[in-house]
């Protein structure tokens, strides 16, 4: 009897424990916090990018600290604010690079529709800080390595970053606070195991310090994987999508390059992607650290540690579904202006 009584204390015991391990792995985990480093334009790729990032914050899985340009077009800062408007959530700080940047615009001209079409509080790259000042106040103010820097953009703004000196927001170097509140750096760039692509070359000194230098890990989407993920008319052809500044960007550029009949390649969805869901189950990762090269070219060495890069896993059509399933998310109120 006492063998028995035994064996099912033992039984439940067991049980417990599995329910409790069950209960700690389905555990929801809390929102990834995101500071978003972006060129938008002059591709639109960003557009789609931001949206993700929307989604999943309306889904409690990221939470969007800032949406920093690393380009200093005339309406950046205006579409920033478009967008955040849209999402619902026009008060999330915007930063533009004020020294040396670059400025190239889109040449689809989607920009000025968006801002001649929706609400904006923000009406120049002069009425928002300077990109690195919002990035120290914010990071600041974060718990330690805590914060995931997502770049889709030139690396202008981390450079200048790493360079920083200590002022009202923190007594650490540049340095020294991304090390301390930085949990990784996410960044569209590169292309790999070697190659030569748009947002590493175009700042070329800019990347090669920040890739030397900063102090976390480093996970690379590189070009190749973007350029197999075609999306976006999914979400051009649904009719119950109106009033969408990020539907007007697709309609209106998809059209203007033959090459994108079939959607536009997926550069900076990826990225997010990853930064908030994790690599798995769609990519693996390659082990190593990027070089650069003087020309802004890059390559890849093996035997060293502290970066990786994105590798296909699953089909690529996989992965084309989530981010055209995600560019479809719509907030519940869509401001327009009269």
């Amino acid at each position: 009897m006492h063998l028995i009584n035994l064996k099912l204390t033992g039984l439940f015991g067991l049980l417990l424990l599995a329910v409790a391990g069950y209960s700690q792995s389905t555990a929801k985990q809390p929102p990834v916090p995101v500071i978003f480093d972006t060129d938008m334009g002059p591709d639109y790729d960003d557009v789609g990018a931001i949206t993700l990032l929307n989604a999943y914050a309306s889904q409690g899985k990221a939470s969007m600290l800032a949406t920093i340009a690393s380009s200093k077009y005339d309406r950046v800062a205006q579409v920033l604010s478009v967008l955040n408007t849209y999402f619902g959530q026009p008060d999330i700080p915007i930063g533009v690079p004020k020294g040396e940047a670059v400025a190239d615009g889109d040449w689809q001209h989607w920009s000025d529709t968006l801002v001649a079409r929706y609400p904006h509080a923000v009406q120049s790259n002069a009425a928002v800080p300077d990109a690195v000042e919002v990035y120290r106040k914010v990071l600041a103010a974060q718990p330690d390595r805590s914060v995931t820097v997502i770049t889709v953009g030139f690396l202008t703004n981390l450079a200048k970053l790493l360079d920083s000196t200590p002022d009202q927001y923190s007594k650490l170097s540049g340095k020294q606070l991304v090390a301390k509140k930085v949990k990784q750096l996410v960044s569209m760039a590169g292309a790999f195991p070697s190659g030569s692509e748009f947002n590493v070359y175009k700042d070329g000194v800019a990347s090669k310090k920040t890739f030397d230098q900063w102090p976390t890990p480093i996970v690379f989407s590189g070009f190749e994987i973007g350029e197999k993920i075609k999306t976006g008319i999914p979400l051009i052809q649904n009719e119950n999508i109106r009033n969408s500044p990020v539907k007007d960007v697709y309609a209106i550029s998809i059209p203007q390059s033959p090459e994108d009949k079939n959607g536009r390649m997926s550069w900076d969805q990826t990225a997010v992607l990853v930064a908030v869901e994790g690599t798995k189950p769609y990519y693996d990762l390659k082990t190593g650290k990027i070089t650069i090269n003087k020309d802004g070219s890059n390559g890849w060495d093996a035997t060293q540690k502290g970066h990786t890069y994105l590798v296909k896993k699953v089909p690529v059509e996989e992965v084309t579904q989530r981010i055209n399933q995600l560019m479809m998310f719509q907030p519940k109120q869509k401001p327009v202006k009269n």
